[in-house]
């Protein structure tokens, strides 16, 4: 099912269209038509699976085609990270629209808070711990809220955030919408379904842990000071035709971006900081081959259809095994080949385990040679491992797995 097929107001479809979708991932295709209709939604999905997308669209909706002033819906989330992330989507998805979105989180002052509730904000994204506050000081009426997200509820409720989540309840009107999402529906979950839903829809995506067969998947130990100079002289090795890197932050996309231009290749850098102006100009550039090389963050890369992409690079091990998955599924698409490669430093290592333990698979380890390390790489690979075993409960010793590829599986 297209987006077209769903009703979304043309200035949402305008949205979706820059963002360079154009059909529902599996989370969005189940979620939005009951969020569209009102229900409560009550969904298990992982980082990376659309999910956010999933409720703002419903939100964004009713306040295009019932439009009234004031607060009128609120998502909490469990860190100022996550937050950061939601708005950013809000964002995007309704840059063609006058609804303004507010972030309450804690680590700043009130006084710019303060000035976008009162200034017209008709969405609160928040930590609950933030949002609380400011109900506390009256700086925030809550009395108009009339949809309400619980984002990552798992998250919250492994950081004690139950009891603030239950006091904010109380002070919400009890006619409203209510969405629930959360990586899995453990019976802790279902139990805060039971007194914040009502007759919700109930929605399972399965985690995706598979990845193409036709994908070569390789990792590059390497210390963090010389991942720069590696992933250069990997990319000068090797015949590539579109080369998409993930870094794990703005301003890490940035540095990387300015050191491969001055190495004179032909990049471009998609992030949440980059104007829709600028990140459509640049992607227009990638799928059109004037730029060899995207250098992206995981929240800028969500919106990215390119079909050719022969080389995926984890500049930054990613924290999450679903978002490893989720970067390395650009390539290799339609029964062609393509490469994965993970430039990792010592101190990555806990998150390649749980890649692979979450995978079932040992990716085989590599160097280049003649490249000048600053120490030998250790190129010994555990044999694969459950999740339990990542997590210490297994003490057996490692065997010895060494690659037989040279660079970039060519």
């Amino acid at each position: 099912m297209a987006f077209t097929k769903l009703g979304l107001h043309p200035d949402l479809l305008k949205g979706i269209r820059a963002m360079g979708f154009s059909d529902p991932m599996p989370i969005q295709a189940q979620a939005l038509p009951p969020g569209l209709a009102g229900r409560d939604v009550m969904g298990a999905a992982q980082t990376g699976s659309g999910k956010t997308a999933a409720f703002a669209l419903p939100m964004l909706q009713k306040l295009l085609t019932h439009p009234k002033p004031g607060l009128r819906g609120l998502v909490l989330v469990p860190t100022r990270e996550l937050a950061a992330q939601v708005e950013t989507v809000f964002r995007d998805c309704g840059r063609f629209t006058p609804v303004q979105v507010a972030m309450v989180i804690g680590g700043v002052g009130f006084g710019d808070q303060n000035k976008a509730i009162s200034g017209g904000a008709q969405i609160c994204v928040a930590t609950p711990g933030r949002f609380l506050d400011h109900l506390r000081r009256g700086t925030i009426r809550p009395d108009k809220i009339e949809m309400l997200v619980l984002d990552e509820a798992d998250r919250m409720l492994d950081m004690g955030f139950l009891p603030d989540i239950r006091t904010i309840l109380q002070r919400l009107p009890k006619p409203r919408q209510t969405m629930l999402f959360s990586a899995t529906l453990m019976p802790e979950i279902e139990k805060i379904a039971s007194f914040t839903l009502r007759d919700p829809v109930r929605i399972e995506i399965s985690r995706p842990a598979t990845m193409a067969a036709s994908i070569n998947q390789v990792v590059y130990p390497v210390p963090q000071a010389q991942k720069s100079a590696l992933l250069i002289a990997l990319l000068r090795a090797t015949a590539t035709r579109s080369v998409l890197i993930f870094s794990r932050t703005k301003h890490g996309a940035d540095r990387l971006a300015k050191r491969m231009k001055e190495a004179d290749f032909k990049v471009g850098v998609l992030h949440a900081d980059r104007t829709q102006g600028q990140r459509t100009q640049t992607m227009e550039a990638f799928r059109d081959g004037k730029l060899q090389i995207l250098v992206a963050t995981d929240i800028a890369a969500r919106g990215i259809d390119v079909r050719e992409i022969s080389h995926v690079v984890n500049y930054d091990v990613p924290t999450h095994p679903e978002d490893y998955v989720h970067r390395v599924g650009r390539t290799g698409r339609a029964d062609t080949s393509g490469d994965a490669v993970t430039l990792m430093d010592y101190s990555e290592r806990s998150f390649l385990a749980h890649i692979e333990a979450f995978t079932g698979v040992t990716f085989p380890r590599a160097m280049l040679p003649g490249f000048p390390y600053t120490a030998p790489p250790k190129l010994d690979a555990p044999r694969p491992k459950t999740f339990a075993e990542v997590l210490g409960k297994s003490s057996r010793r490692p065997d010895r797995v060494v690659s037989k590829r040279p660079f970039f599986g060519f």
